[in-house]
């Protein structure tokens, strides 16, 4: 059992991890980095794997007995033997930090047995940070953060996907206002009410997940994957079957949307 005294303490770990990775990546971003393609295509930077790097080392050292997981970590059947691990993504949002945008951030969340029990989300090009411990709230900046929410999801500023957003066409949505914004920040504005809601169909990795839900859920709403499951991490295929996110009633009309044929 991990007791809270224990997650209050490696929540304020994390918390400070997170926001050194933060700067270091600001640092990095404005003195230019190298970036390439991965195999799938996507975008990495040098950035990326410094960040990774300052994360993973910072955090398993101070607490070797946990598990570890991100994206830029070659991923293995270790962290499934541990009931605690460490989900983080260095910079969620690779394609705003290398055009010098400002919507990208880092995240990280300790996860214990399957859920995420604290979380962090940085945005350095902005200095605006979210944090979360479980039954403790979600802040931003120090105030406190409530999802707001309505039986109706007419009018309602729904982020997500096209494949998400075309099967929510006929419930009146106002569609996605966020642009190209990276999920973890999608999360983060459903906690802080900026947007009244995120969704996504298709297979969405553990580390743009784990701290946005636990920020959502603290915030008074509620997360699950497309057919309105919750999430279990540290499973052995680190994904989750797509994403809902909103207040409470909103949540419900929104899963029910997406199962209508």
């Amino acid at each position: 059992m991990l007791a809270s005294e224990d997650i209050a303490i490696d929540a304020d770990l994390l918390f400070a991890t997170v926001r050194e990775a933060g700067e270091l990546g600001r640092e990095l971003r404005r003195k230019g980095v190298r970036q390439w393609s991965k195999p799938d295509g996507s975008e990495v930077t040098e950035a990326d794997i410094r960040l990774d790097t300052l994360l993973k080392e910072r955090l398993t050292a101070a607490r070797p007995t946990y598990g570890w997981l991100s994206e830029e970590t070659p991923d293995g059947p270790a962290r499934l033997s541990h009931d605690i691990i460490w989900i983080a993504d260095p910079i969620d949002g690779t394609r705003a930090f290398v055009k010098g945008e400002t919507e990208w951030c880092v995240g990280g969340a300790l996860v214990y047995r399957g859920r995420p029990v604290a979380a962090a989300v940085y945005r350095p090009m902005v200095d605006e940070f979210y944090t979360a411990i479980a039954g403790r709230g979600a802040f931003r900046d120090g105030a406190q953060l409530t999802v707001p929410d309505s039986e109706s999801l007419e009018g309602a500023q729904i982020a997500g996907n096209r494949k998400a957003l075309g099967a929510l066409s006929d419930t009146g949505i106002a569609g996605d206002p966020s642009g190209n914004l990276p999920l973890l920040l999608r999360l983060a504005f459903v906690a802080a009410g900026r947007i009244d809601g995120a969704v996504s169909i298709g297979n969405r990795k553990d580390w743009d997940l784990a701290a946005g839900e636990l920020l959502v859920l603290e915030a008074g709403g509620q997360v699950s994957d497309a057919s309105g499951q919750g999430f279990v991490y540290n499973r052995p295929e680190p994904w989750q079957q797509g994403l809902v996110a909103a207040g409470a009633k909103r949540h419900a009309a929104l899963v029910n949307a997406l199962r209508s044929p």
